[in-house]
């Protein structure tokens, strides 16, 4: 029997006021929330680097914080992707490459693409931006050295001496995203459909376009606040399981063709409903309810972490 997927689920950033005195401890420096947070849970997925380049430093600072089994998704910068809105983009993309994000080693996890929801499906447009993507870091390493000035002398250019897989992962917000031509071209592509729950105010779809499923749960009803029920978790955990063992969820919703049964596949799913803790609770009790599961894998000892 192959080997199954490995679940990680973790949260949207680890810097939000409201968590201070509720999921951190009262007298814990700000300093130290990552190293806390990473410790609760298996996987954070970095989005500072969504409204700036970040400094080599300070992809070094979050790798050394972190246990050695972390991985970080990191969301790819918006100035590629809202304000250019995929044009001209060769430059930038390879800035965001050379900007540090070499430091993270390992521990570097997918890379999530938002776009705009103002932004609608145009293949030739997204097809370009996909291919300029490095698939694995030497590519990156490679891409990362057509940097221009606006990093110069702020660069980290070493992704390590053994070549790695790199996965990306793309979330439309225009409705015009919701078409068969859109899955099969990610899916030609291997670019991972992000499955989002949005309270119905984006596209929401359960197509599977890699062989990997990114999952960011951005709140049961209300965008970015609304908190996951017991009810709505275990309907989670039910979907995961079944895309962990290379399956569809019973129901899915889908744009396009049903995906072809794989042995397994990998999960990452973030909790993005920040406001009022309900984020950091709701991805510890997933991971409980996935733990009990038969047949779970995730992570080492992520199933007896607690946020």
């Amino acid at each position: 029997m192959g080997a199954r997927g490995v679940v990680r689920i973790g949260i949207s950033g680890w810097r939000y006021p409201p968590w201070r005195g509720t999921f951190y401890p009262e007298d814990l420096a700000q300093k130290n929330e990552l190293a806390y947070a990473s410790r609760a849970l298996p996987t954070i997925e970095l989005n500072g680097s969504f409204y700036s380049l970040q400094r080599p430093s300070s992809w070094k600072a979050w790798h050394d914080a972190t246990p050695g089994d972390f991985v970080f998704a990191v969301k790819g910068p918006r100035y590629v992707t809202h304000m250019l809105r995929l044009r001209d983009i060769e430059s930038p993309v390879a800035n965001f490459f050379a900007s540090g994000i070499a430091n993270l080693g390992a521990k570097l996890g997918p890379i999530l693409w938002q776009l705009p929801p103002t932004l609608p499906f145009d293949a030739a447009l997204v097809g370009a931006f996909i291919d300029l993507l490095p698939r694995d870091t030497d590519a990156a390493a490679a891409l990362a050295r057509r940097h221009d000035a606006k990093v110069k002398g702020r660069v980290a250019l070493d992704y390590g001496p053994r070549n790695r897989k790199l996965r990306h992962a793309l979330e439309p917000r225009h409705p015009s995203f919701a078409t068969p031509e859109c899955i099969a071209l990610l899916r030609r592509k291997r670019i991972a459909w992000v499955v989002a729950d949005t309270g119905g105010r984006f596209p929401e779809s359960d197509d599977v376009t890699a062989d990997f499923v990114y999952m960011r749960l951005h709140g049961a009803t209300e965008l970015y606040r609304s908190r996951y029920d017991e009810k709505g978790l275990r309907t989670w955990a039910a979907r995961i399981g079944r895309w962990r063992d290379g399956g569809s969820p019973r129901g899915a919703r889908l744009f396009g063709d049903a995906p072809r049964k794989r042995a397994s596949r990998d999960v990452f799913c973030y909790f993005d409903n920040t406001d009022k803790v309900h984020a950091p609770r709701n991805a510890a009790r997933l991971i409980e309810m996935l733990g009990r599961r038969r047949g779970a894998s995730l992570p080492a000892k992520a199933s007896r972490r607690r946020a």
